[in-house]
């Protein structure tokens, strides 16, 4: 009498499928995404967002639709993701790299590389300051981010009297002023960009102890203590 044959246990896949994509794979991905990114922000600082389809999008990365529908669902979310991009690219660059300067000429160091990053990519950050998608609230929350990035790092420079709304505001109003006048210097070129960094400087500190002193004069008196009534 014949015996059973027992059956075969199943096969374990190899263990590298057990891992997931191998590291090399895993960066090709970035890699690619990075690409896409890039060429993404040239192409929207070109011509607006309503005038670029995924077509030319894809056409100009040469990747099919499929594939760019693979790293972003939509337009829109390609776009978000390449002021991202930017977002951080500018941020990274110009992060100071003196920490023991004063606070003069840690704002001097920012404001120089600032300029920098504006001369050297152009349309990109004119694209990324300006949006492209009206009041989408995703773009307007990545340059939102950009923004407080930059005020966090000047605050932290400030004195401690250097505090209160007025401050904040004033602040505020001082980035805006680097982006508008960034925006301008870098599509005339009319100004030497170390007479654009002095009169950053100037007009931050000149505005900053304005705000201070009018904050300051204006607190309201602490209330006065009262004495204890005497004893009859």
């Amino acid at each position: 009498m014949k015996s059973r044959a027992r059956p075969r246990p199943a096969a374990r896949p190899p263990a590298d499928a057990e891992r997931g994509p191998a590291p090399r794979a895993r960066l090709e991905v970035d890699e690619r995404r990075a690409q896409l990114l890039a060429l993404g922000l040239s192409i929207f600082s070109e011509r607006s967002y309503d005038e670029i389809s995924i077509d030319d999008i894809a056409r100009a990365a040469g990747v099919s639709k499929g594939l760019l529908y693979h790293y972003f669902p939509t337009k829109r979310d390609f776009y978000v993701a390449a002021l991202r991009a930017a977002s951080k690219e500018l941020l990274d660059e110009t992060l100071g790299t003196a920490p023991d300067a004063s606070p003069e000429e840690k704002v001097e160091e920012g404001v120089r590389t600032y300029l920098a990053y504006v001369e050297r990519r152009g349309a990109a950050y004119v694209a990324l300051m300006r949006g492209g998608i009206g009041s989408d609230p995703e773009v307007a929350a990545v340059l939102e981010e950009t923004r407080a990035t930059f005020l966090g790092r000047i605050v932290a420079d400030l004195p401690p009297e250097a505090t209160g709304p007025l401050v904040h505001t004033t602040m505020r109003g001082w980035i805006g002023f680097v982006e508008a006048a960034s925006i301008d210097w870098v599509a005339r070129r009319s100004v030497p960009i170390e007479q654009i960094v002095a009169l950053a400087k100037v007009l931050l500190f000149d505005a900053l102890r304005a705000a201070t002193a009018f904050s300051l004069a204006n607190e309201p008196a602490p209330p006065k203590k009262k004495r204890p009534a005497k004893a009859r």
